[in-house]
């Protein structure tokens, strides 16, 4: 759309956005333009006399022309108006007008606003206003204004509520009759948390409707067996789908009223009732009709298993685009396309919309996949008792994505936070489309229930103009494990972890108690033990000769001991044994563990098909009992109730290989680690030296003059001064004089350094001459220089004053596209590069964050006193890392930080070089109001 008159600001198409409402339906928020009179009449027409009142103060039963005309010329900039469309009609409209200090009409620098909503009565308590409140506050920062204010009628009791609970600052007042709200539209903690739970209350809803529905259509059903549309409509009725369920083909003759017993139509409208969720399985070029069927009917969601969209090349690639667009016109959400389907295995439910034969056995786990192929093979070793890692632990909500066009890992994310029904999340992801917002949910999400995740090769979904991290993968492993997710490498591990996480209780450390009747198979879980970082005691040997009673005491007197947090139990078969050996063992293992609930057991077993289904069988599939919403992990720390205890500990994890086991034990350690750790995240400090908007002045005025730069010397000295980081001068020497005079005004002793790009920071090379203690040695070393690498003029030397000897470090900062800022730390030298020995945080980074940094890197050592040498001054290092954190954090202008050498000395660092590049900041970020992905 494009404004018509020569005197408006270019249409800002970045302000168009689709949400997702309290309902969990769909809305498109966009400017309103010249073009939207009519439905803007319309809309109006719409709405109730008593909202128009509270609108305007006064009855107001139809709009003027003066009045459309005003409401639907904007500039953009002083005034802007947004609507919130479904199916191209407006159902709620917000503007902005700037005024001044008195209440009249402005532009800029005046930096107030006067805002109004109008929802339309059908379309209230849908959480729309909230929405467009979010959206109207970021387009008018993007503006330069920071305050709006409202005038609203006492009785307009559901406008008010939409202002106070939004969570900014405000002031309050009553005058002649009408409530004056005035608040500052900058973030604050409150209004961030309110956001962030209102999207996730949305999009959990927006989740479940396509996961709990009250009536499911399959549309492109054959008349004959076979075919996909016939599949999953037979797999819906064999799974005893508790709600009604449909078939629909447009090719069913006149008259025919059922299929299979299940009732038929020919077309989605055709059915009297509502309809849910709407299983799409009809050639892709029907697709289209079938939507508008879909959206005209009033379905809430789709699940596309129709193929031959971006999978098939560019022109499949903007039919899928298309069918978002279209879908998300009508309010609906869609998983695929080329989806695998969903399953929901709640007994009020039982829904297996999917190409899955097999209903799966209810439990705890819900898996998230976006191949279908992984995900049958996820199923499968989740069903199957015999090979491999067994059990009958099942599936809560399964959801594979297909395409991944719309709802996301991050949706079922949402949704999984609070399922009662979840008590482990499984996923297998080929790419992370958003990872700022993925570790913003996993970091939530992990605090109340584990989440293990396999990442695949990192390549996008098709048709997805995701945005690429310039991260290594490495790196993003690295610090998606910071946010508490359980990062494996294998579907194998996946599974072998989550069996474990949903049968057993999280251990308290990572000592490990080790018995069996195998001392060989003790031995290999001590060595995979050590390997994996666990503290293990020596196995005990109950020898080929124990019985089953001697296993239970065994089991019961480790569980026992204190200083054990985990037993691992190895098991070979004695010859002649049979299903009631393997019976008794399983039985006295799982009483043996119940003596001591809050420990976990786990089983190695060498060719004991029989016992590990022993070990598996239990009247529930449950795992013990956790807090549905837990605002402290402390709750999974405690050990469970007897009740508790007797619901899911009996389910013992059998595995068939030591290394399995204790990979997946040790997992479970680290995540059991990072549970306490995150009770207390620590604190960002707060530093009084830091001119913070200084800063923001000097960046202002840099910026200025372009898109992007790199600071010089003396403005990255600046700039980083105003945050208390003092970078060493270092002088420019063209010349054996210019060293000398350089050298004169810094003092000695100084270093000479070369600082061409093929010499910079390669002390190794021989660029650098350090303690020159007078003029003579300056010259001698400037000689050398040029005699082993060339003229000044290719050198590039400079002079700069010694610093105390320490330790060589590197700080950096920078803004990745999909990550966002990442602080990273390491030392100096080619060893550590090509080692890779650098460790990350996601900015803004805590005091007890910035701790673990430094202690993270294997080369920490040194900084620590490594065989005798002095300990360097850590506390220092520590806060230069927060202070650059709070630097970016604060201006996301400064989108790269290098400083580089730091010296860490025995008292105090210097930081001996640095540089600074600025960059606008982009208009929207995680930060920003609620939207869906555009793909």
């Amino acid at each position: 759309m494009q404004q018509t008159s020569s005197d408006r600001h270019e249409y800002p198409a970045h302000w168009e956005a689709d949400v997702v409402l309290r309902d969990g339906g769909t809305a498109r928020v966009r400017p309103i333009t010249v073009d939207d009179a009519d439905r803007l009449v319309s809309f109006y027409e719409q709405v109730s006399d008593e909202s128009k009142y509270y609108r305007f103060f006064a009855p107001y039963p139809r709009l003027s022309a003066k009045d459309v005309h005003r409401f639907t010329h904007h500039d953009f900039v002083d005034r802007v108006g947004l609507a919130a469309t479904v199916g191209g009609e407006f159902i709620a409209t917000v503007r902005y007008d700037r005024i001044s200090a008195d209440g009249r009409s402005a532009s800029a620098p005046a930096d107030e606003a006067e805002v109004a909503f109008l929802v339309q009565d059908a379309h209230q308590g849908r959480g729309v206003a909230s929405a467009l409140l979010e959206h109207i506050a970021a387009v008018a920062r993007e503006r330069g204004i920071r305050r709006f204010a409202a005038e609203v009628l006492p009785a307009n009791n559901k406008m008010i509520k939409v202002f106070t609970d939004a969570g900014y600052t405000q002031k309050r007042s009553f005058e002649d009759g009408v409530v004056r709200l005035e608040f500052d539209l900058e973030p604050t903690d409150r209004s961030l948390a309110v956001q962030r739970a209102r999207e996730q209350r949305a999009e959990a809803r927006s989740v479940r409707r396509l996961l709990v529905p009250g009536s499911v259509a399959v549309v492109g059903v054959g008349r004959t067996p076979g075919g996909v549309g016939r599949s999953v409509l037979d797999n819906i009725r064999d799974a005893g789908f508790t709600g009604d369920l449909y078939a629909v083909n447009k090719a069913f003759p006149e008259g025919q009223k059922e299929l299979d017993g299940v009732p038929a139509h020919r077309s989605v409208r055709d059915i009297e009732g509502p309809v849910d969720l709407a299983v799409v399985a009809v050639p892709v070029e029907h697709v289209a009709q079938v939507v508008t069927e879909c959206g005209e009917h009033g379905v809430q969601g789709l699940v596309v298993v129709t193929a031959g969209y971006a999978e098939s090349g560019p022109e499949g690639r903007e039919r899928q685009r298309e069918l978002v667009r279209h879908a998300r016109t009508y309010g609906m959400r869609i998983i695929g396309p080329n989806a695998f389907g969903v399953i929901n295995t709640a007994a009020d439910v039982r829904l297996n919309a999917s190409l899955a034969p097999e209903m799966p056995r209810p439990g705890r786990i819900g898996l998230f996949a976006q191949s279908g192929a992984i995900g049958i093979a996820l199923l499968s070793r989740l069903h199957r008792r015999g090979g491999g890692v067994t059990g009958v632990t099942g599936v809560s909500t399964f959801v594979s994505s297909g395409n991944r066009a719309d709802v996301s890992g991050n949706d079922v994310l949402q949704y999984w936070y609070d399922d009662p029904d979840t008590d482990v999340a499984l996923m297998y992801l080929e790419s992370i489309g958003n990872p700022r917002k993925f570790t913003r949910l996993a970091r939530r999400t992990a605090a109340a229930k584990p989440l293990v995740v396999v990442q695949g090769a990192g390549s996008a979904p098709q048709g997805h103009a995701v945005r690429a991290t310039r991260l290594p993968h490495a790196t993003v492993s690295a610090l998606l494990r910071q946010a508490g997710v359980i990062r494996v490498e294998t579907i194998t591990e996946l599974v072998d972890t989550g069996l474990l996480l949903a049968r057993q209780p999280l251990p308290g450390g990572a000592r490990v108690a080790i018995l069996g009747n195998s001392e060989s198979l003790g031995l290999l879980t001590y060595d995979a033990c050590l390997s994996e970082g666990l503290r293990p005691t020596p196995p005990v040997d109950l020898t080929t000769a124990a019985t089953a009673a001697d296993f239970h005491r065994a089991l019961s007197g480790a569980l026992a001991d204190d200083s054990c947090d985990a037993v691992v139990v190895t098991a070979i078969p004695a010859v002649g044994e049979g299903p009631a050996e393997d019976a008794a063992l399983a039985e006295a293992l799982r009483s043996a563990a119940e003596t001591v609930p809050g420990k976990p057991v786990l089983v190695v077993h060498v060719e004991l098909g029989g016992l590990a289904a022993a070990l598996s069988a239990a009247t529930s599939t449950a795992p013990r009992a956790v807090s549905r919403r837990e605002d402290s992990p402390r709750s999974e720390d405690r050990p469970p109730s007897a009740a508790q205890a007797s619901e899911g500990v009996g389910l013992i994890p059998a595995y068939p290989a030591a290394e399995r086991a204790v990979r997946a034990l040790a997992e479970a350690v680290k995540y059991a680690q990072w549970r306490r750790e995150s009770v207390d995240p620590g604190r960002v400090p707060e530093y009084e030296d830091i001119d913070e908007k200084g800063a923001a002045g000097l960046i202002g005025g840099l910026l200025a003059r372009g898109q992007g730069l790199t600071l010089g010397v003396d403005e990255t000295c600046e700039l980083l001064g105003r945050y208390g980081v003092d970078v060493h001068r270092a002088l420019p020497a063209p010349t054996p004089e210019a060293a000398a005079e350089a050298a004169r005004t810094l003092g000695y002793p100084v270093a000479l350094k070369a600082t061409a790009p093929h010499l910079r920071h390669r002390a190794d090379l021989g660029g650098v001459r350090l303690d020159l203690a007078d003029e003579d040695q300056l010259r001698r070393a400037y000689a050398e220089l040029g005699e082993l690498f060339g003229r000044p003029e290719e050198l590039r030397p400079v002079v700069q004053r010694m610093a105390p000897r320490g330790v060589d470090t590197v700080v950096r900062a920078v803004i990745d596209p999909a990550a966002g800022a990442v602080l990273s730390f390491g030392l100096a030298g080619a060893a550590s590069q090509l080692l890779g020995d650098t460790a990350h945080r996601l900015i803004p980074v805590t005091d007890r964050e910035a701790g673990s940094l430094i202690r993270s890197i294997r080369t920490a050592p040194l900084l620590f006193g490594w065989r005798g040498s002095t300990p360097v001054d850590t506390p220092a290092l520590e806060e230069l890392l927060l202070r650059v954190s709070r630097l970016v954090d604060d201006h996301p202008e400064v989108v790269a930080v290098t400083l580089e050498p730091v010296v860490v000395a025995a008292h105090g660092l210097s930081v001996l070089g640095a540089s600074v590049r600025l960059a606008p900041p982009p208009v929207r970020d995680d930060l920003g109001p609620r939207t869906l992905p555009v793909y």
